[in-house]
């Protein structure tokens, strides 16, 4: 279970948890490694069925070791419990109940082809791995990423106005791939009458990439109509409000599990000022401004008691990474979960919420 943890964590945190599956041998041999790697991608089980079939190992009667209970119905992958039966695996251990309605749970379709399940195997640790996802899910709203490009000195525009670019390329070339996982990308009025950005996705030669997120504006003022974010594929929506939670919930109905909010200041700092940031991805160029428009503005914390603190997330590729010139920092809240134990989050209305299973 170690390893299975382990692996999920080579994962992309977002609209689905971080899953680690192993194989294992009737003597307990190490076979097979799998993980999810984001939306539309294998689940963590047919992952590592996938790698034992690659190795030409023929997986009957062996155990699977997974951090999740498998899924039982078809998103934009199919369901891990039939392929788990369909491998012939003869015994589950699982972690932690994933949150769908029960007679649609994995286990009990496994149990039902003879399968023997176990759960409860490092419980607390899976739990802990996708608190964020269950506070998520529990809460009906989309898995939040604030993403910051700014100077050593906090800053992501000069006195000017000038903020292009920044960041580096291959920070830039990281964001784009960051804005095709996601479901939506989310800027204030503000950057949009100043910035007039397009808020696409693109391809490392800047063609645009097969798949969309859908472009948000919230804010009380109008977004132009020849403003560049309407573009004229139907994916934009203007959310004319300053409530971060209410933004959530309306973006929560139009289908969006996972939405990465760029900006500006006033929109990043109403987020974290809310405690609504699940994830934290920041672009540290190595440049000096001195003065300029800065990453945050007072998110209302006046002593060192309140302060919002971060830990250090090694899921997707570390905590800290060197792109061109650039440091990419990633953190996750530190914040007590709105789950905290396998019954936390009410089945039916969770199973409503994952829309590609885990």
């Amino acid at each position: 279970m170690d390893a299975a943890l382990a692996a999920a964590l080579a994962g992309p945190r977002g609209a689905n948890p971080l899953v680690g599956a192993v194989i294992l041998s009737p003597e307990g041999e190490r076979l097979a490694t799998g993980y999810h790697r984001g939306a539309g991608t294998a689940h963590a089980e047919a992952d590592a069925i996938l790698e034992a079939r690659r190795q030409g190992i023929d997986t009957s009667g062996t155990t699977m070791v997974v951090t999740l209970e498998p899924c039982n119905h078809v998103g934009r992958t199919g369901p891990c419990a039939q392929a788990i039966i369909e491998a012939g695996i003869a015994k589950v251990i699982y972690a932690v109940d994933d949150p769908h309605d029960p007679a649609a749970g994995g286990a009990r379709t496994l149990r039902e082809a003879g399968v023997e399940v176990r759960s409860g195997l490092a419980l607390a640790e899976s739990l802990d791995l996708n608190r964020e996802w269950f506070d998520a899910v529990a809460s009906k709203r989309p898995f939040v990423t604030l993403h910051i490009a700014q100077t050593l000195d906090s800053r992501i525009a000069a006195a000017d106005g000038s903020s292009q670019w920044i960041s580096s390329p291959e920070s830039l070339a990281d964001n784009h791939g960051l804005r095709r996982l996601i479901d939506a990308i989310l800027v204030g009025t503000g950057t949009v009458l100043i910035d007039d950005p397009r808020l696409t996705a693109r391809t490392p030669d800047g063609e645009l990439s097969e798949r969309q997120p859908l472009r948000a504006v919230m804010g009380l003022r109008d977004v132009p109509e020849d403003a560049a974010v309407r573009a004229a594929d139907g994916r934009f929506v203007h959310l004319p409000t300053r409530d971060p939670v209410e933004a959530l919930s309306r973006l929560f109905d139009e289908g969006v599990r996972h939405v990465m909010v760029e900006g500006g200041s006033s929109i990043l700092s109403t987020f974290l000022a809310a405690e609504l940031v699940d994830e934290l991805i920041i672009y540290l160029a190595p440049t000096l401004l001195g003065s300029g428009t800065p990453a945050l503005n007072d998110l209302g914390i006046t002593t060192l008691a309140d302060a919002q603190h971060w830990s250090w997330d090694e899921a997707g590729g570390g905590a800290v990474q060197t792109l061109g010139n650039d440091l990419r920092l990633h953190l996750r809240s530190t914040r007590t979960a709105a789950s905290t134990t396998k019954n936390s989050i009410p089945r039916r209305e969770a199973a409503e919420y994952v829309t590609g299973g885990h």
